[in-house]
């Protein structure tokens, strides 16, 4: 039987090359959903070439048009981001993809875990803001969360079969961006155009700048805390130019395994819609002739210091990495929009630490009133 697929956040760049991933593989898979948030010509370009059975476009003002280009096709239409979270109910669906960017990932995923839908998870916000609740909640509902992002792909693969054994840590590679290096100095005149120029990936504006601030690797270790029920001091990142180790899995006997493979996120998503099964592919294959050398790196604490706050945001728990979230996607829309520097987002992001009262033991409602109130108070900073 073919698995029906849910996409949310279908024009951002997971969820165009889940498509393609679709596209390439359909007698694996059928599509039901695609969401999206702005973007309505890709939205209806993706609808009509798909044919899902539901599209759901967030923006309301913007209803109409998706409604009105979709009238002769057998595609239903919603608006808004309650009418996300109410279609990853349907029936239909077997596995929802989450790729909706930031903290806006966070209720369809717990409504989609609620309801018993399988997740590939490619929103890490979701796990940084709620870690705690979202592991809970697959719990109880036998709901299994497989990663999407690349570096916990390859620690779920590394992972495959060693269920008996214990992992002493993991190593998150992580590439060090477009600034690998750089000093202070260097960093604070840096523009947007230089920051959106990754060295290996092809990813969204938002993703990129947190992977040049190193916050993207922060919020991948507190990821990886809560998909592999890991402790922090568990956690190591370690910098890897090339991209092409993914990340290890530490035994407790000091064998270290890896996962390979050239830079493309056709790779980890394919294997998690498919999983356990591996489908064939005529992506390109890596070639160690080409590459005769593999090298790595201490992380830079001092200098991308986003990477810092968000360990000591881990290890304190709670409601922090929630604040944290929040802060960093507001300071990342103001860098976008040229409102602050490079280095002034993290500065924001250590004030809002210092400010929002700290819950330990938070509720779904503290999460959002955190969230909330972090914004407000981010946005005040700048």
């Amino acid at each position: 039987m073919k698995k029906r697929i849910a996409i949310l956040g279908s024009t951002g760049s997971i969820g165009t090359q889940a498509l393609d991933v679709l596209e390439h593989n359909p007698d694996k898979f059928e599509l039901e959903l695609l969401t999206a948030n702005n973007n309505v010509d890709l939205l209806i370009e993706q609808a009509i070439k798909h044919q899902p059975n539901v599209v759901v476009i967030a923006n309301k003002s913007k209803y109409t048009q998706v409604a009105d280009a979709l009238k002769n096709h057998a595609i239903k239409v919603y608006a808004g981001n309650d009418a996300i979270a109410q279609s990853v109910e349907m029936s239909q669906i077997d596995m929802v993809l989450t790729a909706m960017v930031g903290y806006a990932g966070l209720l369809p995923t717990i409504r989609a875990i609620e309801c018993g839908k399988h997740i590939a998870l490619a929103n890490k916000e979701t796990l940084v803001v709620a870690g705690e609740l979202i592991k809970q909640l697959a719990l109880e509902n036998k709901v299994q969360i497989i990663p999407v992002d690349s570096e916990h792909s390859a620690i779920f693969q590394c992972l495959t079969g060693e269920l008996v054994n214990k992992i002493e840590k993991i190593i998150l590679t992580a590439s060090g961006g477009p600034f690998r290096g750089k000093t202070r100095e260097f960093l604070q005149s840096v523009t947007k155009q230089q920051a959106l120029k990754h060295p290996n990936w092809e990813m969204g504006a938002k993703i990129t700048v947190d992977s040049a601030s190193m916050m993207n690797k922060g919020f991948e270790a507190i990821e990886a805390k809560w998909l592999f029920d890991l402790k922090p001091e568990q956690i190591e990142v370690i910098i890897h130019p090339q991209s092409i180790i993914h990340s290890m899995v530490q035994f407790e006997d000091g064998s270290i395994k890896a996962q390979m493979g050239l830079p493309d996120m056709r790779l980890p998503i394919q294997f998690a819609l498919n999983f356990p099964y591996r489908l064939k592919n005529n992506l390109p294959r890596f070639d160690f002739n080409a590459c005769t050398s593999l090298t790595f790196e201490k992380p830079d604490f001092e200098n991308f210091r986003n990477l810092s706050l968000a360990f000591i945001a881990m290890n304190k728990g709670g409601n922090m990495p929630c604040i944290v979230n929040a802060a960093n996607e507001i300071a990342v829309d103001a860098f976008l929009c040229d409102r602050i520097g490079f280095l002034q987002m993290t500065d924001v992001i250590e004030k809002s630490m210092g400010k929002i009262s700290f819950i330990a033991k938070p509720t779904l409602g503290d999460y959002i009133a955190t969230d909330c109130e972090t914004r407000e108070f981010t946005q005040s900073l700048i």
